[in-house]
């Protein structure tokens, strides 16, 4: 068994980008439950650290300055030609009624991810998230682009002389706090928090309707891995804010723990939701799930377990996906009748 924080994962994120996690350090010192009570806000935030970032600017008002996870970023106007470099920050944009002009594909994408199509058509692609086209994206005369240091610290002296450059610490877990960065640099705040408490709202109605507290076990399967999900993730995050709890093994201030097929039985819970990043077939997916070993799962026997869209559990990365998330478990856990 071996347990991923970001540092573990972070070569294999550039390789084969999933859901994005944080760094040892930064992880372990910005983590709480802390309530956020300026501002109007009911949600909680889960990260600190993140959680500073963003301009002091009044609401809407440009010129700006954008404290970020590379230092200080001037926006002289309110961005109208935005590119995005991961599924997070196009989430993020779509939600707030920009349509970016330019975004970066993951594994098995070619255009904009299924859950957000009837949201956004016509976007031109800038490469995949760890193979950036920057001549594709100077192309698109951009006035704000938009990525993390986990994805492309290495490029973004390149980015920032295209145009004005923000990036999170790292995607996935902080998505909230991520939001509000993005909010931040296009003079959206009060909108993001707005759109914020309308989803702990949501979050707070799905609890009242799941009968007792079942634990929650999350399964994803990638090319030559098998994750169990921790609380230092997007999905994470979410339940927490619903208040399911997690197997022991997932109750971790980690992306993931890796288990093999073998050790499948570790992913038991009360309920188990699983998932492929890619390609199915590039995943011992249904060798797994179509094994004695995880027929003999509790939950599996019972008939509570689910296979669920990777691109919004795992991918979503923004509200929009966290929203349809809250979708799905209201749907599968919420008594029938």
């Amino acid at each position: 068994m071996k347990k991923l924080s970001a540092v573990v994962v972070v070569a294999a994120l550039l390789v084969l980008a999933g859901c994005g996690g944080g760094d040892t350090k930064s992880s372990d010192a910005g983590v709480g439950d802390k309530e956020v009570a300026t501002g109007g806000r009911l949600f909680k935030t889960a990260d600190e650290e993140t959680a500073k970032l963003g301009s002091d600017a009044a609401p809407g008002a440009f010129p700006r300055t954008v404290k970020h996870a590379l230092g200080s970023t001037e926006i002289p106007a309110k961005p109208s030609r935005v590119v995005v470099l991961d599924s997070g920050e196009l989430d993020d944009v779509l939600a707030l009624g920009i349509t970016p002009v330019g975004m970066a594909t993951t594994a098995g994408q070619s255009g904009v991810p299924s859950y957000l199509a009837d949201k956004a058509q016509g976007i031109k692609t800038v490469g995949g998230i760890s193979e950036l086209n920057l001549e594709a994206i100077a192309a698109l005369k951009p006035d704000l682009i938009l990525g993390s240091k986990l994805r492309a610290n290495d490029l973004y002296e390149k980015l920032s002389a295209i145009a004005p450059t923000v990036f999170s610490i790292r995607p996935g877990f902080p998505w909230k706090e991520n939001f509000l960065l993005v909010a931040d640099s296009v003079g959206a705040e009060d909108q993001a928090t707005s759109i914020l408490n309308d989803y702990q709202k949501r979050a707070d109605e799905v609890k009242s309707k799941v009968e007792g507290t079942p634990t929650i076990s999350l399964v994803r399967f990638r090319p030559g891995q098998i994750r169990l999900y921790g609380n230092l993730s997007f999905i994470g995050v979410i339940l927490k804010d619903v208040g399911l709890p997690r197997p022991k093994i997932q109750d971790v201030q980690d992306l993931a723990v890796e288990v093999s097929q073998e050790n499948i039985g570790q992913a038991a819970g009360d309920w188990i939701f699983y998932s492929s990043y890619g390609k199915p077939d590039s995943t011992d997916e249904t060798k797994v799930v179509n094994g004695n070993l995880w027929k003999s799962l509790p939950a599996v026997k019972a008939g509570k377990s689910a296979r669920v869209d990777d691109e919004v559990w795992f991918l979503g990365l923004g509200p929009i996906g966290a929203m349809d998330v809250l979708t799905d478990l209201e749907k599968l856990l919420a008594p029938k009748g």
